[in-house]
């Protein structure tokens, strides 16, 4: 008997350890966030990821009652602080403001050496896309996007675009112009530039016959006249300048997948419960006037999406890539 009694205290006991244990979990995760939170960006201050994260950060604290502290991170394209976010306990306190390029164009034009996939992070959100406008001179003959695919076809080889690398949107966009038009990447010849201010001034001063850029380095331009838009990559018209249409418009939807965007990352395995606290906040936050209008200030266009839809976004995106970079031969060693 008193055998038996013993066993029922033991039994007795583990269950309420057990249940404490549950309880402590479940007031955690309750809790969450009870401290700081670190938003790491990986790259340098003062870029569209950064201000993203501090527009988040100044919205997001006033939410989740506790500070959202931006780190930059930067070095390797992006790589280093998505790499820090990677190993990061998955704890929801250490999270990642990722851009296309770090997150997308890196493992798909470098798969051997980045030290991460698409894949590898928790999806959070979609913060907010960058238009990527293409444009010509105001004195071209190309009056469309149309005029301008015409004449890539007629002419394969002749036209120039300007771009700031290969791993970059303004050399992407074009090659995937092409890929569209059932044509070569040596269709149009690529022109260098260090940077996305040279390559919407060699359309200015016809050094180049077209290119496809972020709408940040051009929206000066594009109001004085300077340059002629024929396409914004957008989902929607740009509220800025609506007489732009749309890529989808005008029957090249896949040119959407190149487009800028910050989104908002995890490390793998990340507490569901702290993602579904972001995924409320942001959802709150896309109906906030200040962060809508912070996001105005650097070209942003708010574009909240939920965990499940941000991953379908990357996912189609990392899909259009891959095609292209095999399709083009871009991957790069």
């Amino acid at each position: 008997m008193a055998k038996l009694n013993v066993t029922r205290s033991t039994l007795l006991g583990r269950v309420a350890i057990c249940m404490c244990s549950a309880f402590t979990a479940l007031a955690s995760a309750q809790s969450y966030p009870s401290k700081p939170i670190q938003l790491i960006v990986p790259f340098s201050a003062g870029g569209d990821a950064d201000m993203a994260a501090r527009n988040l950060s100044a919205a997001a604290q006033g939410v989740l009652g506790q500070p959202v502290v931006v780190v930059n991170k930067a070095g390797a394209n992006g790589a280093i602080g998505s790499v820090a976010v990677k190993n990061a306990a998955p704890d929801g306190y250490t999270l990642l403001v990722g851009r296309i390029g770090s997150q997308v164009l890196l493992p798909v034009l470098q798969p051997k050496t980045t030290p991460y996939t698409w894949k590898d992070f928790t999806f959070i959100g979609i913060l907010e896309l960058n238009p990527v406008i293409c444009v010509v001179h105001p004195e071209s003959k190309y009056k469309s996007l149309n005029d301008l695919a015409d004449a890539l076809k007629a002419s394969p080889g002749k036209l120039t675009y300007s771009h700031s690398g290969p791993a970059t949107v303004q050399n992407l966009a074009p090659q995937l112009l092409l890929s569209n038009l059932g044509l070569k990447p040596d269709a149009a010849v690529n022109v260098p530039y260090k940077g996305g201010n040279e390559v919407a001034l060699a359309v200015l001063t016809k050094d180049v016959d077209f290119a496809c850029n972020n709408l940040s380095s051009m929206t000066g331009l594009m109001t004085g006249g300077k340059l002629r838009p024929l396409v914004t990559t957008t989902p929607e018209r740009v509220a800025q300048f609506p007489d732009i249409p749309t890529a989808r418009e005008l029957g090249f939807a896949q040119l959407e997948a190149v487009i800028g965007w910050s989104g908002l990352f995890g490390p793998p395995g990340m507490s569901p419960q702290a993602v579904n606290k972001w995924a409320t906040a942001l959802k709150q936050l896309a109906q906030d006037p200040k962060w809508i209008a912070g996001n105005a200030n650097f070209g942003g266009i708010p574009h909240v999406l939920s965990p499940q839809a941000t991953g379908k976004f990357i996912s189609d995106g990392y899909s259009i890539y891959a095609d292209l970079v095999a399709k083009a031969g871009l991957e790069m060693k």
